[in-house]
């Protein structure tokens, strides 16, 4: 069974060591699914939910714009498998083409997915399978203060992407 997730933010592990990567954050099933991702993928995301526009697009701008110029649609996001620690994540699409309807399955890196789901307002839906294994409890959790991308151990003002 799978369950739709929102994404609930974009946070930093903090440690001993200090901060450490970023990761997306979802929440299904009344659990929350930390996924750790690149920071140039955390800032892809926070543009995304913070509605910011660029001059020029970005790669998951770009892709949302050639699928939907090309008569295509995004129709949900998969968080599926988990395997060695590693998510796994597709993408279904559709196209419409001479009145027919043509479905299809991407494999994506669920960074790459969630970054067109938050674009396009598609659902994203996680497995149990996904949640028995790498669900924890919100409670697990301390939220502190907003995250800064520089946080992240690299400059990445969205001038310079």
């Amino acid at each position: 069974m799978s369950h739709e997730a929102e994404v609930e933010g974009i946070g930093v592990g903090v440690g001993e060591e200090g901060v450490g990567h970023p990761a997306v954050v979802l929440r299904a099933r009344e659990e929350l699914l930390p996924i750790f991702i690149s920071p140039d993928q955390a800032q892809s995301m926070r543009l995304a939910i913070e509605g910011v526009p660029f001059e020029r697009p970005l790669t998951h701008d770009l892709l949302v714009e050639m699928v939907t110029d090309f008569g295509g649609a995004f129709d949900k996001v998969r968080v599926d498998d988990l395997s060695n620690g590693t998510f796994y994540a597709k993408i279904d699409a559709e196209l419409y083409h001479g009145g027919e309807r043509q479905k299809f399955v991407f494999d994506a890196r669920p960074s790459d997915a969630i970054a067109i789901a938050l674009r396009v307002d598609c659902p994203i839906v996680v497995g149990d399978e996904v949640l028995d294994v790498a669900g924890r409890d919100p409670d697990e959790f301390e939220v502190g203060e907003d995250v800064d991308p520089a946080d992240f151990g690299e400059d990445l003002d969205p001038e310079d992407l």
